[in-house]
């Protein structure tokens, strides 16, 4: 699949939330647990606000939520690049499905990032869309550093792999809209699956590079990951200009 003539000069980033974030234990979606007096997906979607080489956001929010996340999210952090607040699906990829269609094909460069890395910084973001730019696909990750094994139901090692070739993915993620866009359709019409979406995007024979990420771009998953997050926004408030002013 050819993705010359995509104009990738526009940059919309979507922001999938809409998980019920089971594993956390809390009353509620962990995108909206606090960190440091501020809901997580506040702190993820900050960046993106003040980034130069995004466009526009489109968050998808659980579909009992868009209300909230418009007023207080949205309104209530000054988040001016907000588009549009979309109900999700029942899984990930059809959230994400969900707001690259809401997009409506005006932007050429489509980022996606999950709402629950809220330690997303400007620089990671920039290099993604300029990569992205220049290479096409482009999905962001960590070299491993620990051996890493396949094993099989009964906890038996099929496989042991060279960890100098094996990367640990995350997100952000970015695709021109026309590669993007088919991936998801082709995966909406053929049943396809993945756990990422450079996986769809593989899965049609197109080439995905990868780009070095961040280690602080955590996701949160757990409590502990609540806790270590706390710790990288104490380190950064310490070296670094706030996120975002907070509202009174």
């Amino acid at each position: 699949m050819s993705i010359q003539g995509a104009a990738l000069d526009r940059t919309v980033a979507v922001i999938p939330a809409a998980g019920l974030g089971i594993r956390m234990g809390a009353a509620r979606a962990k995108q909206f647990t606090e960190l440091d007096g501020v809901p997580l997906l506040a702190w993820t979607l900050a960046p993106f606000e003040r980034s130069g080489a995004v466009d526009a956001l489109i968050v998808v929010s659980p579909a009992n939520e868009v209300e909230y996340s418009e007023r207080e999210i949205v309104k209530r952090f000054g988040l001016k690049k907000v588009l549009k607040v979309v109900a999700g699906g029942p899984r990930r990829q059809d959230s994400v499905r969900h707001g690259i269609l809401a997009s409506r094909g005006e932007y050429g460069l489509v980022l996606i990032h999950d709402g629950v890395r809220p330690m997303i910084d400007e620089i990671l973001i920039d290099r993604m869309v300029s990569q992205a730019r220049r290479w096409g696909p482009v999905v962001s990750g960590l070299p491993a550093r620990e051996t890493v094994k396949e094993v099989d139901e009964d906890g038996l090692v099929v496989k042991t792999y060279d960890r100098n070739q094996v990367w640990l993915i995350q997100t952000p993620q970015a695709f021109p809209y026309p590669v993007i866009w088919e991936a998801h359709e082709r995966a909406f019409r053929k049943g396809w699956e993945a756990t990422d979406d450079g996986a769809l995007v593989e899965r049609m024979g197109v080439q995905v590079r990868v780009v070095e990420g961040s280690e602080r771009n955590i996701k949160i998953t757990t409590p502990n990951d609540l806790v270590l997050a706390h710790l990288f926004l104490k380190d950064e408030r310490e070296t670094a200009a706030p996120r975002f002013k907070r509202p009174g």
